[in-house]
């Protein structure tokens, strides 16, 4: 049975909570377990943003334990618990950090300082798993990059728009297949509803989200190393915008940049924040992906007018023409990847290298972009 078959002929069926909100997006799977009861404890420090319920779920569902959560705000840890009813609230990050039961650590804290305890995870000797974007300068991702060579602790970043996505997982399976060739363009466009009356201050403090490139950037920049198979790449051209929120100076509310991966493919990405009130999700983010020899669309949350759900693919190739909606027929890899190679030291579900890369080449793209004044 080829890959297109088996996505044809299953529906396990996946939960989408939060559909109008990207902030609180949290996609539910089935159960992967690749663990035995017990054997990867995990804990959740800081819960500025939503994200972390799905950076949560992704592990569950592959067989970590939530043992302790952690944050300063009990509004935020009285809200985590009714989600995750067994976990133990923590007096402070060092009971967590000094509980040597507990394998890893993840965080969706205040970008900001994601890093900073990022390395006080691993000085403790546990791996981590920090929301994305993983850093907000270079200077930060120097120190976690010298701290992984140093502890050989895995740092891990959730780039959610790939790997909690499931017609987003099955591109990149697609490609591996051979099915459209060798990828030589991918263009990423990633639209978000700002919802500004229910975000919090520091999301509209360039300092502390790092600017729009490097924040929701990211998830575009590490989709395209991904497809394109790319190593490194060099940013051509960015540039960012605050088109309409003048009443928060310094935000930025559009950015764009254009890249050339070290193997040729070149991409184009775009990410804004300016989803109308009426679209029935958070953002209509899309990839598209040239080959050789075909190309695939992929309407990650809705494809509009026509389907409400997302996960639709498009693809396009010597065999014609095939539209599969995808919700509940691929699962997330990723976690319980990520969880063996924790255990393992291997580097099965994302490189290390791979996973600053893309970071850096956010920063890159950032620090690189012109401000369009108008």
């Amino acid at each position: 049975m080829t890959r297109l078959q088996q996505a044809a002929s299953t529906n396990r069926g996946v939960e989408m909570t939060n559909r109008g909100d990207g902030m609180n997006y949290a996609p539910k799977g089935e159960k992967r377990i690749v663990v035995e009861p017990g054997e990867f404890a995990i804990a959740a420090i800081g819960l500025d943003h939503g994200h972390i319920y799905g950076q949560c779920n992704g592990l569950i569902e592959a067989g970590a334990e939530l043992k302790a959560v952690y944050d300063p705000d009990p509004k935020k840890v009285e809200a985590f618990k009714k989600n995750f009813p067994q976990v133990k609230v923590a007096s402070s990050e060092e009971e967590i950090l000094e509980d040597e039961s507990i394998k890893l650590v993840t965080s969706a804290c205040i970008p900001k300082d994601r890093p900073a305890l990022g390395l006080r995870v691993l000085s403790s000797g546990k791996h981590y798993f920090s929301d994305k974007p993983g850093f907000t300068t270079k200077e930060q991702l120097a120190q976690a990059r010298a701290k992984v060579a140093e502890t050989g602790l895995k740092w891990g970043i959730y780039y959610g728009e790939r790997l909690h996505v499931e017609s987003a997982v099955y591109a990149g399976q697609l490609i591996e297949a051979g099915e459209i060739g060798r990828v030589i363009q991918v263009i990423g466009l990633g639209p978000h509803r700002i919802n500004a009356p229910h975000r919090p201050d520091w999301f509209f403090d360039p300092e502390c989200f790092g600017g729009i490139l490097c924040d929701i950037g990211s998830h575009q920049i590490e989709q395209f190393l991904h497809y394109s198979g790319a190593k490194d790449a060099k940013v051509l051209h960015s540039k960012v915008a605050n088109y309409h929120f003048k009443q928060y100076p310094g935000f930025q509310d559009f950015g764009d940049a254009t890249l050339v991966a070290d193997n040729g493919a070149t991409f184009y990405f775009r990410v804004d924040w300016f989803t109308p009130d009426g679209l029935g999700t958070w953002g209509d983010g899309r990839v598209l992906i040239l080959g050789t020899d075909g190309y695939i669309e992929v309407r990650k949350y809705i494809d509009i007018g026509r389907d409400q759900r997302g996960d639709q693919l498009y693809l396009v190739n010597k065999d014609g023409e095939k539209h599969l909606q995808l919700s509940g027929q691929v699962g997330f890899p990723f976690f319980g990847q990520f969880i063996l190679d924790c255990l393992n030291g291997t580097e099965n579900a994302m490189t290390q290298e791979h996973a600053f890369k893309a970071a850096e080449l956010c920063l890159d793209a950032q620090e690189k972009a012109i401000w369009i004044e108008k």
